[in-house]
Order: structure tokens, then sequence, then C-alpha cells
């Protein structure tokens, strides 16, 4: 099982990255945090959680160990499975959900994509006795990463794209859109970050 990666950063997006090791690229599933935490290229390191299913084996990494945890606690809750996972850490920092879930703010946790009324009581119920000082270790969001990625061709579209693949509508990413105010030559990744700021309001 691996565990964790080091390695060159030979390709990044917003759902994954592939991590080359020796001349074997490895890719793996992010959360958005993960994606902001990383450089564009260099070095990196991170945590590996290794899923295994009948059909494949897919590798999900993290920044930070409370996001790891998190991942592995969230994925063992009837429901909710790895791209579920990904998509409410990647709107939620560790701290943050673990205080709404203790608190149990169902209101708060209804707001994430993918998490009706229904599955933010189930996570309340079953993660409750989970997180805390005994369980997932609160962490600090990890920082942001500087100096995003250029270049893109249509960014709007790209942000567009993005927000589609992690649960919103189409109708719904571009209005949003039309509601910001984006300078001209703006990096896909800073529009996306103000949208994703925008729809957890």
């Amino acid at each position: 099982m691996i565990a964790l990666l080091r390695g060159e950063l030979a390709y990044k997006s917003i759902d994954h990255v592939i991590i080359d090791t020796g001349g074997v690229g490895y890719r793996l599933f992010i959360p958005l945090s993960t994606f902001y935490a990383l450089p564009d290229t260099g070095q990196v390191r991170l945590l590996v959680h290794t899923h295994v299913r009948e059909d494949a084996l897919l590798l999900f990494g993290f920044f930070t160990a409370a996001e790891k945890e998190m991942f592995a606690t969230l994925i063992n809750i009837s429901g909710i499975g790895p791209k579920l996972a990904l998509n409410i850490l990647s709107h939620i920092p560790v701290v943050e959900l673990q205080t709404a879930v203790l608190a149990g703010d169902i209101k708060r946790l209804s707001t994430l994509p993918g998490i009706g009324k229904k599955t933010a009581e189930r996570l309340v119920l079953e993660l409750k006795d989970k997180i805390g000082p005994a369980g997932v270790p609160a962490g600090s969001q990890p920082p942001t990463a500087q100096s995003p990625g250029r270049g893109q061709s249509d960014p709007l579209a790209d942000v567009i794209s993005a927000l589609v693949n992690l649960g919103y509508k189409d109708a719904q990413a571009r209005k949003i859109l039309e509601t910001m105010e984006i300078a001209h030559a703006t990096p896909m990744e800073e529009i996306l970050k103000g949208a994703l700021k925008v729809l957890a309001r």
C-alpha cells in the first residue's frame, strides 16, 4: 500500500496531479485545498490514501495528515464515496468541518456540494464520536500557493468546467461568474477560488 510519495510534479490540475518518482508517474486525485498548497513545478511530497476497488486501484493525495485522515473517515460513512469525500474537503477546511459536526450545524454542512439535509444529519451522527481531541487531529488550513499557473486560453470556460466537475450546475456556475468582477488576464485558479468563495456564502 502506498502511503507517501515524493518526486517531481509532472502535471497539476484542479482535481489530480501526476508525480514522477524515479521515472514512474503516479496519478493522485486531490482536493482543492491541496491544489492551492502545491507549487506549479518542482519537488513535492504528498500523503497518500490507496483505495482498492474490484476494477481499479486509485490514489488520493493530501498536503496534510488532517486531510488524509478526515478523507479516510468520510469514506467509511454510508453513502459517501471517494469523489464526494474529495468534494467535501475541497469546500470546507478540516477544522471548520470538525467544528460544524461537533456543533451539529446541519445548515452549514448542507451547503456543501452533493450534501443534502439527510446526508448532513448522517455526517453529524456518524462523525461526532470520531473527531475532536480524540479523533482526527485538528490542523491548520494548508498555505495557499503563490503564483498560480498562467496561459489559459479560455480561463472562464475552464472555471465553468471545473465547477461542473465539482458538482455544481452549469447554469449556476455561469451565473456566479456574471456577478464577479474579473480583471483581464486573471489566472484561472484565482477566478475559481473567487467563485468558490461566492458559492460558499
